[in-house]
């Protein structure tokens, strides 16, 4: 006990004279280093000659440290622009789709000077609010149900391409089976050929094209629209382009970006109208009822 009192008596001195003497060489060297002298400045060249070139191996891990750092906001950088760029590129995808479609559509009304767009077709924007999470169901959940007047069977599509259509109508939401469905069969014009298919979903990113009279007349990289037979979904929208799967089967890469469907668009598709009465046969002209009448007297 006694020598412990005795190393705690010599502490608090020792820890006093050595923090002394380490102000007083700080002090010393500060004095040194702003001296205006030429002696002292031959001194403090001689010194950095001497010394700092010796401490190159403590700099490196700071400047490995460094790196990394500066490497890491570099790759940030680099992230964010990528982020940009594919917003910019999925835009101007749209706009490419969108001018491709007003040439069609110029090429039709300048050989058809009588053609109309439906002006019912019109459209309701929905969140997407969860998907089905499910291999077996692929299907999203929008916010928009009857109360926007929401049926089902309508079509639904992203900034692009089509999605998918309505199969279920609650108040306030409703749910989109998506062409990768198993259960998705919706029938599709192939461009520029103008042959008919079906599109059937088979739970797969890429779904088949069945039913197809002349595959020898088809190409990737042809654009697949909706046919609007059967009157589910409008003609004209974009589905995607004809590509050929590794099972060497005619598949459809889906324009729709189905790894960021964030907000969908349904269309509001009214149905044709239909005859219910085919009505009396419509009588031949009076002429020719005289003219037959002659011949039988």
């Amino acid at each position: 006990m006694a020598r412990n009192r005795d190393d705690q008596d010599y502490a608090g001195p020792l820890r006093r004279i050595g923090i002394a003497a380490l102000i007083l060489v700080l002090a010393a060297t500060f004095l040194v280093w702003r001296i205006d002298s030429p002696r002292v400045e031959r001194f403090r060249a001689n010194f950095i000659d001497r010394f700092v070139p010796t401490f190159d191996w403590a700099m490196v891990p700071v400047t490995n440290v460094l790196g990394m750092v500066e490497g890491f906001r570099s790759y940030a950088r680099i992230y964010e622009q990528n982020q940009e760029l594919r917003r910019e590129l999925q835009q101007m995808k749209s706009w490419k789709e969108a001018a491709v479609q007003l040439e069609q559509q110029n090429a039709k009304l300048l050989a058809q000077n009588q053609v109309r767009l439906d002006p019912k077709l019109t459209s309701v924007s929905g969140v997407v609010l969860a998907d089905s999470g499910s291999p077996f169901r692929q299907s999203v959940l929008l916010n928009v149900g009857s109360r926007d007047g929401i049926v089902d069977g309508w079509a639904t599509m992203d900034g692009l391409g089509l999605v998918g259509r309505i199969s279920g109508v609650g108040r306030t939401t409703s749910r989109v089976v998506l062409l990768t469905d198993s259960s998705s069969r919706i029938p599709v014009t192939i461009q520029p050929s103008g042959q008919r298919s079906i599109l059937t979903g088979d739970n797969s990113p890429f779904p088949p094209l069945d039913f197809l009279e002349n595959p020898d007349q088809i190409r990737p990289g042809d654009r697949v629209i909706s046919s609007g037979d059967g009157g589910v979904f409008p003609a004209g929208l974009l589905v995607g382009q004809v590509m050929q799967g590794q099972d060497r089967r005619l598949r459809v890469r889906l324009s729709a970006d189905y790894e960021r469907l964030d907000f969908l668009r349904v269309l509001r598709s009214h149905p044709a109208e239909q005859l219910q009465d085919a009505g009396p046969l419509i009588p031949p002209p009076p002429a020719t009822i005289e003219m037959s009448e002659g011949g039988n007297g």
